[in-house]
């Protein structure tokens, strides 16, 4: 093993939400032009990561997410994904992050459903059907959209305040339909074409809305379009386009692809792109079925952008409990990591038992000596 660091836990989390004495007050005007005092913590993690005002404001529709999403991947990827999208407009240096405050949980909830007479705002499709259309089993359109979620980037002007300076939209909208009518359960696919399409008329519908509010008419907002993946998946879907609508316009203009993907190792299938990297973790996965034999699996989830490799995840689930067993396995899975994967990416393996968490080894890319904890 390359080396051994033993952090308690609870230091890494009082370090990143305690406000020391270095963190800054500064006031936070919202729209009203009404002032609030944060706190700006001092202390930025990675330059990839958003600072975060204090008192941490959650958004209105947050607990939406749990009943509209297919998986608690997808809940992750629907956050983290816009948070890279994000980063291309609002950069980290200059702005802070903030859950989404101007999509009201009324709004969330009329906007989730289908369009009606009783609900005109709602962004799914109308279900025309007749009823002797329903008695023989004609099938309602699909409800395109899941889920929207809503981050604000704030930003300090020359006068020292803090302002809304951006918002970020991620539209989570589903690859597969299921429904249940008639104590019947059935499932649909949704074409990709139809979904991008839709929602891309969703994301202008929401811009439209959003300049409507007060205070947002010269607001920049981005817009993320996300393909969730299917119920039964053991990785999330990704966001596929994305878009921004310049302050003071009415629509996403300059779409563009967004080539993520998240793959299961061993794969099953045979694309090209990810044959060197199911080769590598199959013969990781061996060497340490070899150390022991009673693993229940050993799984990984690769995460693509641009068809190149940027994280490897893997998850070892271990059956014995002995603290000397541990402290050797791990030295054993660290030497095999940067034995079997590629220096420029980032490998992250999670050792657990039925006790839970048992060791990290962690090494990030472009690194040779791996991160290793044993938790205690």
């Amino acid at each position: 093993m390359k080396r051994m660091w033993w952090i308690p836990i609870s230091l890494l989390l009082l370090t990143g939400c305690v406000p020391s004495e270095t963190d800054e007050e500064a006031e936070v005007v919202n729209e009203k032009e009404e002032v609030e005092t944060a706190i700006i913590p001092s202390m930025q993690l990675d330059d990839q990561y958003y600072r975060t005002l204090l008192p941490y404001k959650e958004s209105a529709t947050r607990g939406k997410i749990v009943n509209r999403l297919n998986s608690r991947y997808d809940i992750v990827e629907t956050e983290n994904g816009l948070l890279r999208l994000s980063q291309k407009q609002f950069s980290p240096d200059d702005y802070y992050f903030q859950e989404g405050q101007k999509i009201t949980d009324e709004d969330a909830t009329s906007w989730l459903q289908r369009t009606s007479t009783d609900n005109p705002a709602g962004l799914n499709a109308a279900d025309k059907r007749t009823e002797e259309q329903k008695k023989a089993g004609e099938r309602a359109p699909a409800e395109i959209l899941a889920h929207i979620t809503e981050q604000n980037y704030l930003v300090k002007t020359d006068e020292g305040k803090i302002r809304l300076g951006g918002i970020s939209i991620g539209l989570a909208l589903n690859t597969m339909y299921y429904s249940s009518e008639g104590g019947m359960s059935y499932e649909q696919e949704i074409p990709q074409a139809q979904i991008e399409k839709e929602g891309k008329r969703m994301a202008d519908e929401i811009v439209k809305r959003l300049r409507e509010k007060e205070g947002l008419a010269d607001v920049p907002i981005v817009v993320g379009l996300f393909k969730q993946n299917a119920g039964n998946a053991m990785v999330p879907g990704t966001y596929f386009a994305s878009g921004a609508a310049p302050g003071g316009k009415q629509t996403v203009a300059n779409w563009n692809a967004v080539n993520e993907a998240y793959v299961l190792f061993p794969t099953s299938g045979s694309d090209e792109r990810y044959r060197d990297i199911d080769t590598a973790f199959r013969n990781f996965k061996q060497d340490v079925e070899i150390y022991f034999s009673n693993f229940t699996s050993v799984i990984g989830t690769g995460f693509y952008q641009n068809n190149e490799l940027k994280e490897l995840k893997i998850e070892i689930p271990i059956q014995f409990f002995g603290a000397a067993e541990v402290i050797g396995f791990t030295q054993y899975v660290t030497g095999l990591v940067a034995e079997h994967f590629p220096e420029n990416v980032l490998v992250e393996v999670s050792v657990t038992s039925t006790n839970g968490p048992e060791a990290l080894v962690l090494k990030k890319a472009g690194e040779t000596k791996p991160f290793v904890h044993i938790y205690e």
